[in-house]
């Protein structure tokens, strides 16, 4: 099961088959190969990268 690296929880929704929405923290994560990469929604809806405030180990899929 998918957990947001950010908050921990499992409220996720999925927008795409590689892509999903955290309720609970508002973070985009999407899925590339066997890691994750996490974006912040902006205002006028493009995505900012917050790759760089997780370590590779905490992106990786399991």
């Amino acid at each position: 099961m998918l957990v947001c690296p950010n908050c921990q929880g499992k409220q996720l929704g999925k927008l795409s088959p590689t892509s999903y929405y955290c309720w609970v923290c508002s973070i985009e994560l999407t899925i590339s190969g066997k890691e994750l990469h996490i974006h912040q929604i902006e205002a006028d809806g493009t995505l900012s990268s917050l790759d760089d405030l997780f370590s590779k180990e905490e992106r990786r899929l399991l």
